[in-house]
């Protein structure tokens, strides 16, 4: 089937996408769970803070999270009203939710019959845990739209590669374009490049003659690879004096982790145990795709498909690439410091579940594949009702139990926003052109729910203000707005004759603040 003759396919599928993906933000908006995770209210005002500082600029994207997915929100969240709701952040995730389904079906067409690739498409669209994250800041749906699309590419290079070796110069070229972005949205996409790396050069190796414009795209493609790790770790040398800051600086996974360790729980489970971490990330990822008695549905379809394809189907091998998250997660929950927990296994609780969503487009890709094999020995509308069906006991248990992500959401998120919208009363209280001195890294969202602008308050990332505030606070700030054990607590501990206490919020510990106003202003 030509281009031309699957129009109406990619038509109806980016309107199902466009309609499934704007009803869902609706909803979840009217639900005020748009903002429950705490990440994706930090991606916000990172975003925010880059043009609304008292020091704004491309050095306030701070480190650890990468840079492309706050670059990309900043045009919808200038407006107050789109940042404040978070509603302006969640469309580079919608955007990107359509572009992931196209890309899932694009794939599949590519090597397999029509029915295929729209099973594809809709076990990927329809995803409750998908669908929700989506409608939020969160980075997995971006980074899922530039994973499929760099397979998508890969994987046109592959096939074209000796029979058209122009076509196969231009797929190469958009593979390094969407994985130099992906490589600036998730780290999950440096493993990704240097496997690719490695596979293309093995091909190059074996093509003889190597045409003149596949060699240039070659280069390029490791040119642009190289560069978006570049990219990074220059910045971070520019900005803190250490290029590896994102991986073992104060905000890191493995600082944050180390913080958080007691004496109750000194390890966490996948800690230095491959075998441990494998079996909770598969965990986490079969969580994503159902719950219950049917979580192994979709995951052992695919698996199936996945042993199938090295006896049956050996040119569809890039496609194998889609696995590629199952190693990297492995090894971050092993050696990473990145614990993963979940409800069904110790330690009962909730943290990090959505990373195993990453492996859906592999199940969605191979669970089609699966049924592509099937065709030759069942009638086509018995495989569809099958798919169909698998699907629906999948995500309908999804949806009765309520999805995972946004019980983890719940769970994690409800009493820290509570809070955070108590502390936005009290700030809106103030007077509207009050400069303000505040440690916004955990409770940035305080100050969004409150709609002050940036730019009227003293924080840490504006470094030498912020140290000369700390030095004289009243003579710094109209009001201090301090946590208890944090910078501004502590400097309004040794200035406390020239402040006064004007207000507390909360209950003894994390969840509690004290307000002050300067005298000296």
């Amino acid at each position: 089937m030509t281009a031309e003759q699957q129009k109406p396919d990619y038509l109806l599928l980016t309107l199902l996408s466009a309609g499934i993906s704007a009803g869902a933000l609706v909803f979840y908006f009217r639900h005020n769970e748009l903002l429950l995770y705490g990440d994706a209210v930090a991606h916000i005002n990172i975003a925010r803070r880059v043009f609304d500082s008292r020091t704004p600029g491309i050095f306030q994207l701070g480190t650890v999270w990468l840079p492309l997915p706050h670059l990309l929100e900043i045009p919808f969240i200038v407006n107050d009203w789109m940042w404040r709701t978070g509603f302006g952040a969640a469309i580079p995730s919608m955007l990107a939710y359509i572009a992931g389904a196209l890309g899932v079906f694009r794939l599949v067409r590519a090597g397999a019959s029509r029915a295929s690739a729209w099973i594809a498409a809709l076990i990927y669209l329809v995803n409750p845990n998908l669908i929700y994250l989506q409608s939020t800041a969160m980075t997995e749906p971006l980074y899922l739209a530039f994973f499929i699309w760099t397979i998508v590419h890969f994987a046109d290079f592959v096939r074209m590669r000796e029979a058209d070796p122009a076509k196969a110069s231009g797929s190469l070229e958009k593979c390094a374009l969407v994985l130099a972005a992906a490589m600036l949205t998730r780290y999950d996409a440096w493993l990704l490049a240097a496997v690719l790396a490695g596979a293309i050069t093995v091909m190059f190796l074996r093509l003889r003659p190597i045409p003149a414009s596949l060699r240039v795209s070659f280069f390029q493609f490791l040119l642009l690879a190289g560069a978006g790790a570049a990219l990074w770790l220059s910045y971070n040398y520019a900005v803190y004096g250490n290029a590896l800051e994102f991986a073992n600086g104060p905000y890191s996974a493995r600082a944050i982790e180390h913080r958080t360790r007691s004496a109750a729980m000194a390890t966490y489970p996948g800690e230095n145990s491959p075998r441990d971490a494998t079996l909770y990330f598969l965990k986490a990822s079969r969580l994503n795709a159902a719950q219950g008695h049917a979580e192994y549905l979709l995951p052992v379809a695919a698996f199936v498909a996945l042993i199938a394809t090295f006896y049956f189907s050996r040119s569809r091998w890039p496609w194998l690439l889609l696995w590629a998250p199952l190693p990297f997660y492995v090894a971050s929950i092993a050696w990473g410091s990145v614990p993963l927990y979940f409800p069904d296994w110790y330690p009962f609780s909730y943290y990090n579940v959505r990373y195993g969503l990453q492996l859906l487009p592999a199940f969605a890709v191979f669970v089609a594949l699966g049924c592509e094999f099937l065709r030759n020995f069942f009638r086509l509308r018995w495989i569809v009702a099958a798919a169909i069906a698998l699907t629906f006991l999948s995500y309908s248990s999804e949806w009765r139990n309520t999805p995972i992500c946004l019980r983890e959401a719940r769970v994690n998120g409800a009493a820290h926003k509570s809070f955070e919208q108590q502390l936005a009363v009290e700030l809106r209280k103030l007077p509207p052109s009050a400069i303000l001195l505040m440690n916004c890294g955990a409770h940035s969202g305080a100050v969004q729910a409150a709609g002050i602008h940036f730019s009227r308050v003293i924080r840490e990332t504006n470094s030498r203000q912020w140290q000369q505030a700390l030095a004289q606070p009243a003579r710094s700030a109209d009001y201090l707005i301090a946590f208890p054990g944090d910078e501004v607590w502590l400097a309004a501990r040794r200035n406390a004759a020239e402040l006064e206490l004007i207000g507390r919020i909360g209950s003894s510990g994390s969840n509690e603040v004290f307000l002050y106003r300067s005298l000296r202003r």
